[in-house]
């Protein structure tokens, strides 16, 4: 069984930077899709970025794009969101998230958009989520 395990959130300036990490143990991450969503206040869970399991092909919404890289170190067997250029708009509760071995990220319409990343219904292993704030 997966297990995921979130850290790095904390309070950071306007500009500033963070490097969120998704530590897994029982399993190696060779084989999984990893996604990277957010739930800020009064808001629903979004997708932020996402890996494939394949080609480790990356994809990112719109509005991270340019600011936040998504990458996978098989030899620490962690997953991380590197994020820069941060702004207020990004504070939420962070979550890792994976498939299942077999399962690769698809791409879903949903409100008149398409999105890369695979629903949040669709993962198959959550982190319990670590807060990033920005703020002055």
């Amino acid at each position: 069984q997966l297990q995921l395990v979130e850290s790095g959130g904390g309070l950071v300036q306007p500009g500033g930077s963070l490097r969120l990490s998704c530590a897994a143990s029982g399993r190696t991450l060779d084989f999984y899709a990893i996604g990277w969503f957010r739930q800020a206040p009064g808001k629903e869970r979004e997708g932020v970025s996402c890996i494939s399991s394949s080609d480790r092909s990356t994809y990112y919404a719109d509005s991270v794009k340019g600011r936040f890289t998504i990458s996978i170190d098989i030899g620490t067997n962690t997953a991380y969101l590197q994020m820069d250029s941060l702004k207020p708009e990004d504070t939420a509760v962070y979550y890792c998230a994976a498939l299942n071995p077999g399962r690769d990220v698809t791409t879903y319409q949903s409100g008149g958009y398409s999105y890369r990343c695979s629903p949040e219904y669709d993962y198959d292993y959550w982190g319990q989520g670590t807060q990033v704030t920005v703020s002055s």
